[in-house]
């Protein structure tokens, strides 16, 4: 952002300009939200503040009684942030708890989206009342107290009802506590030229149809199953349910063919199981790699239910060997949790990993503590070779080459037992009609929460999420 408003003043836009529009869009949003009360603006030193002066001087101009309180010192303020207090006419108050006596809504201009130390003093103790109170909060950017980049929270942080930002979103809004803390998010045009995106060359996007609907597969008259693809899924001797949830999501997502290889002792379940579902035997690592004689298995997925046994080690190391797009879940990520070393030499070929939290931690330990989300996934793309999903209310997808998606699509409805296997199942089913990695990794990750928000009510399990598929692909037509 500071590139972005670099670019904008080069371009001949005033910084004064820029700050003017953005405390507008800051009143605006506090008027549309409330009816006519008491205002508090709390401004801090910098161009954060520099906004908030203009809200407060806005919010004065349409009636409202407004009051305003410095943390800092007028006469240090400088630039653009002293242009905008020179222009409010009003008191310029310090800090006292009694300003929150007759119960305001409070207008958060301290800090945005730059602040790198932890608060405290009368910052902290203004935060802590304002949340205690539970008074209504409008932020400017970031709630004071969120890291952009990082979504970290510095010690403590406001919690909004609402927030404003301006040109693009940080990265830090779409982390867990952004999503828990930044109430409704606006992101307001102030007149950055659109041409500061392509100067400034973003790596990383917010998850969206936009990205990759139009890689998915039309309706060809000239298809047939094996131009869909060949999605394999290694399944284990116990959680059976697994690889048969992985299939049927593989299946409906548009792979051509979806084959079990199983156990020979667990044969009879998965033939007795969907009839759509092809099975083929594989008791061990050599037999796995048998099936991938026939160059028609174009994808595979390790991990759902295979067991952290050496026959899915084998297996991993087979599908890596075969140079094939493949996706390793669950299972297939913690066996190599002794010797990660040994996973990420074999990566050669098109390879995603889909861990959770603590699969994650088991082969890139060192990372695992990395407040950062979208920078440690990241790293631990580079040093492994494969794209990475990493799982959660803000699921980050990364490149080895830095690319990065951050994927806020979801439900706390998909909290639920096999839910991930399907996940795994739509990934495995789209790099079987040709998507890379990273594409099938995003579209997967938005249509799996597209299925949950869909089915809109309390109860969702697993098994309901492959039928809703059909309804959360039709859905895809309105951005087309």
């Amino acid at each position: 952002m500071a590139r972005a408003d670099a670019f904008a003043v080069q371009s001949g836009v005033p910084g004064r300009e820029l700050m003017e529009r953005a405390g507008r869009a800051v009143a605006v949003a506090a008027m549309q939200r409330h009816a006519r009360r008491p205002v508090l603006v709390l401004c801090g030193p910098g161009n954060n503040g520099g906004d908030g002066f203009v809200a407060a001087r806005h919010l004065r101009a349409a009636g409202w009684p407004v009051r305003l309180v410095l943390f800092g010192q007028r006469e240090s303020l400088r630039g653009d942030a002293a242009w905008a207090a020179g222009t409010w006419q009003g008191a310029i108050d310090a800090w006292s708890s009694a300003r929150l006596d007759d119960a305001p809504l409070v207008v958060d201009a301290i800090f945005g989206a730059g602040l790198s130390r932890p608060l405290d003093g009368e910052i902290a103790a203004a935060i802590d009342l304002v949340t205690d109170r539970r008074l209504p909060v409008v932020a400017v950017d970031v709630p004071t107290g969120l890291h952009g980049d990082t979504g970290e929270i510095m010690g403590r942080a406001f919690e909004a009802e609402a927030t404003v930002s301006f040109f693009r979103a940080k990265p830090g809004h779409y982390s867990v506590e952004g999503l828990r803390r930044c109430g409704r998010l606006s992101i307001v045009d102030i007149g950055v030229p659109a041409q500061a995106v392509a100067a400034i060359d973003p790596r990383a996007w917010l998850n969206a149809p936009a990205l990759w609907t139009h890689l998915l597969r039309r309706n060809d008259i000239a298809d047939h199953k094996y131009a869909r693809g060949h999605l394999t899924i290694l399944a284990g001797a116990h959680a059976t349910g697994a690889a048969r949830l992985a299939a049927l999501a593989g299946r409906r997502i548009g792979a051509g063919l979806v084959t079990i290889a199983s156990l020979r002792a667990t044969l009879a379940v998965f033939q007795a199981a969907e009839p759509g579902n092809l099975v083929a035997e594989a008791d061990d690592g050599a037999m796995f790699a048998h099936l991938l004689a026939d160059e028609r298995r174009n994808a595979l997925l390790i991990g759902p239910g295979s067991g952290v046994v050496d026959r899915t080690r084998d297996a991993v190391l087979a599908a890596l060997a075969a140079r094939r797009q493949v996706v390793l879940d669950a299972d297939a990520i913690t066996v190599f949790a002794a010797d990660p070393a040994l996973l990420f030499r074999s990566i050669s070929g098109p390879t995603l990993l889909t861990p959770h939290e603590g699969e994650f931690r088991r082969l890139f330990p060192d990372l695992g503590g990395m407040s950062d989300k979208l920078g440690r996934v990241r790293r631990a793309a580079a040093r492994s070779g494969a794209t990475i999903l990493l799982k959660g209310p803000d699921t980050v997808i990364a490149t080895p080459d830095g690319r990065a998606i951050v994927n806020t699509h979801a439900s706390p409805a998909l909290a639920t037992a096999g839910s991930g296997d399907v996940l795994a199942g739509l990934i495995g089913g789209l790099l079987a009609q040709g998507l890379t990695p990273f594409a099938a990794a995003a579209a997967a990750a938005w249509l799996h929460g597209e299925c949950a928000h869909l089915f809109g009510r309390p109860g969702l399990i697993a098994e309901d999420l492959p039928a809703l598929l059909p309804h959360a692909l039709q859905s895809l037509s309105s951005f087309n």
